[in-house]
């Protein structure tokens, strides 16, 4: 495991280097086209009769399992990274559509793509269960915020748009996993999918992580209020994110929101009175550090696993439409309650362009969809979500800080 992890970094690291010294790409995006790349170079070899390396390298790579990786391992961190420097004053005042998004939205979105998915796939004679088809509409609604905060903020998008963007990702991503597991339940026959059992699950889940979130980060508050000592004062952070996910698995609640809720309660109550200035320096840093190197990681792994996904030109035809619905399905669960919200809160002209063409699909999308059991139309989802993933982040990740301009411009030119 120690090699693997070695080489890993090591791959990363002159990627993340090669892309800073030539590329000039986002971080995220950079590494990720490298590596897309990388492994296009070695299909080609493969396919030429120099298929030495390729096979090392699809040996290599078949010992990381990508789900557990991102699932039980990266994600809490990055959730609690990212909740950690989100103002839960500012998160505040946008809670009402926030929330909407990321509970009904999700909801509307898996219902609306999977059905989609179901009559795209019938049509191109595709046999894939509706319940299935569920469980893809799911797994392609959580949005990745990753790739495209950095273009949006070197785009100089206000902070109005960006902690939309920000907290709609952090809370859909947790809502996300618990639908995805209620559907996949369903599709395997091992939960009943009726509304009342659904919404009893859901609340367990989703209320038992903002619960266990709340108490985890009122004791690591507690801790870290109690003592001025920052390298202890990490520790406890560090310690909270490993340890409070993994008692979140074992209590069958959600990890992903408890990470969130503990990383908003360390954010903003644990750096308002219970860090010193050294201590919240030193807590940013690491915390900062960990986002960035994880991100470059998980972007990496996204373009190398080319090498082992079963991928069809064919599947594009599906591909394409799904993609068109999945836009139109976004911009009306963001445009409909922005609409209606837009009475009691002023929402910045070009809002829903902007969180619309910026709600990027990335890894977890990709994870859920390798951790399917194995069945005769798993590779046809991982197809298609991988390819939906590349779309999402090469195309919108790419031009989204050419969207938030021409809004920020056409806004100025009002004023």
């Amino acid at each position: 495991m120690l090699e693997i992890a070695a080489v890993f970094i090591t791959i990363t690291a002159l990627f993340a280097w090669f892309n800073y010294r030539f590329l000039k790409l986002p971080a995220t995006i950079g590494v990720m086209c490298i590596s897309l790349l990388a492994s296009m170079l070695l299909i080609a070899l493969s396919h030429a009769g120099f298929d030495g390396i390729t096979d090392w390298a699809e040996a290599w790579l078949g010992q990381i399992n990508f789900n557990t990786l991102l699932m039980d391992g990266m994600l809490s961190l990055l959730l609690f990274a990212g909740a950690l420097h989100v103002d839960f004053h500012k998160l505040k005042r946008y809670r009402y559509s926030i929330g909407l998004l990321a509970t009904v939205g999700v909801v509307i979105s898996t219902v609306v793509i999977g059905s989609a998915a179901w009559w795209l796939f019938a049509t191109f004679h595709i046999a894939v269960p509706y319940l299935y088809c569920l469980v893809f509409g799911a797994l392609i609604s959580p949005t990745d915020p990753i790739a495209v905060l950095g273009i949006m903020r070197s785009a100089g998008a206000p902070e109005d748009m960006e902690i939309k963007i920000v907290g709609e990702s952090l809370f859909n991503d947790g809502v996300a996993v618990v639908v995805f597991t209620m559907m996949l339940g369903a599709a395997n026959a091992t939960e009943a999918l009726t509304v009342t059992h659904s919404a009893m699950l859901f609340l367990e889940e989703a209320g038992g992580g903002i619960l266990l979130g709340l108490v985890m980060g009122y004791v690591a508050y507690w801790m870290m209020k109690s003592i001025d000592q920052y390298q202890i004062e990490v520790l406890v952070t560090l310690a909270l994110v490993l340890g409070g996910y993994t008692l979140a698995t074992h209590l069958h609640v959600s990890g992903p929101i408890s990470m969130v809720i503990a990383g908003l309660f360390i954010g903003n109550r644990g750096r308002e009175h219970a860090m010193s200035d050294t201590t919240r320096r030193y807590v940013d840093g690491f915390w900062e550090l960990i986002d960035e190197i994880l991100n470059a990681v998980l972007f990496v792994l996204i373009g190398l696993e080319l090498l082992l996904i079963p991928f069809e030109w064919s599947y594009l035809i599906v591909a394409g439409p799904i993609i068109v619905v999945i836009l139109v399905t976004r911009l009306l669960t963001i445009g409909l309650p922005i609409a209606i919200l837009n009475r009691c809160v002023h929402f910045r002209h070009g809002t829903t362009r902007v969180l619309t063409w910026g709600g990027l699909r990335g890894g977890i999308s990709v994870a859920l969809a390798l951790g399917l059991p194995e069945s005769d139309y798993r590779n046809t989802m991982v197809m298609v979500t991988y390819i939906i993933v590349l779309f999402s982040i090469l195309v919108q990740g790419l031009t989204i800080g050419g969207v938030v301009r021409r809004v920020l411009s056409q806004d100025a030119k009002k004023s």
